[in-house]
């Protein structure tokens, strides 16, 4: 009979420690399933979706690879659902706000192996589970020692504020209307010198060149007193934005053509207007590992612009879009 080391391929220590998992667990097993990103090309807004409602092709494009003809390194479709043993450990923390009270559910599971779908080299799939009560992911694997041989995944499970983005059906769904209410939408269409994002929802080391867009929500501001509504109830309110675009990968004539391009967009289409007289700035963010800045340079504009309902200015896609939906029986 095999002892529990040759089994597991452990070492002593390792098969001690296993078997104390599997004792203090009850053998326990927990089934992950795989989620697709999809992201909203109106105004950048990140949704999971469940993979069992797309198509394999759906999947496979939703990669950041495969986009040419000779590159083949993520040609393999991932599991939809995959099934780890080892130990949860749950722990819970109440918070109240001021426009919630909240529980931060904090998740450490213990897995006696290396859970190798969670490798994928690819920001645009996710493993989810679902496990009494709590939906959740992982941001961290930390503590790990060879000779103990055990793999901790830690994040937090899913807060209640962001059960929106979880898509398990497609019904009601709503892909044509933004969310935001802010002037982001058109920032994202100005794409000609380099991808845009809305800033928090960059993707994954996103490598240089691309730019971000953060506008403070507490400078949002009024410029007329009331808005306009029109015979057909659009609503019309001149608003006010301070907008920081941070560019990494850039040097200064780049930075210029995309200032001047801005000032172009603003003349041509009276969408923005311009409030300021903007200055690029130079900013230092340092990795001392190397001795090294990032070439990142911002440009800070005030904007005036209608608050209003802006579909014709969606960007046609951020990254990419899925081939289809199978909606869920």
């Amino acid at each position: 009979m095999a002892t529990l080391s040759e089994s597991l391929g452990k070492t002593e220590l390792g098969a001690g420690l296993a078997q104390g998992v599997e004792t203090i667990s009850l053998n326990q097993e927990v089934t992950f399933t795989l989620y697709v990103k999809l992201i909203l090309p109106l105004d950048g807004y990140v949704f999971w979706v469940n993979a069992a409602l797309l198509t394999d092709s759906a999947i496979y494009n939703a990669s950041q690879y495969n986009r040419l003809l000779y590159d083949n390194l993520d040609t393999v479709i991932p599991p939809k659902t995959i099934t780890a043993k080892g130990s949860f450990h749950l722990a819970q923390e109440l918070h109240q706000l001021e426009e919630r009270t909240t529980t931060y559910n904090h998740i450490t599971f213990t897995s006696l192996k290396e859970i190798q779908p969670f490798n994928l080299v690819n920001p645009s799939l996710l493993y989810i589970a679902k496990y009494e009560n709590n939906t959740f992911a992982f941001s961290r694997r930390d503590n790990f020692y060879k000779q103990a041989d055990l793999y901790h995944y830690r994040g937090d499970a899913l807060y209640s504020i962001m059960n929106t983005q979880i898509i398990d059906t497609m019904t009601g769904f709503d892909t044509t209307n933004v969310i935001v209410s802010n002037s982001l939408p058109f920032w994202l269409t100005l794409n000609q010198f380099f991808p845009m994002y809305p800033s928090y929802l960059v993707g994954q080391n996103v490598p240089p060149l691309y730019a971000s867009v953060d506008i403070d929500p507490r400078q949002t501001t009024a410029l007329q007193a009331f808005p306009l509504i029109t015979a057909n109830s659009s609503h019309y309110q001149l608003t006010k934005d301070v907008v920081k675009i941070s560019i990494f990968g850039t040097r200064n004539y780049n930075a210029l053509e995309f200032q001047d391009y801005v000032f172009q967009y603003s003349l041509d289409t009276d969408n923005i207007g311009i409030l300021n007289m903007p200055i690029i700035q130079d900013e230092k963010v340092t990795q001392p590992e190397f001795g090294i800045i990032a070439m990142k340079k911002t440009i800070t504009f005030e904007v005036s612009y209608y608050q209003q309902n802006i579909q014709d200015i969606a960007r046609q896609m951020i990254e990419h879009a899925f081939i289809s939906v199978t909606p869920a029986t």
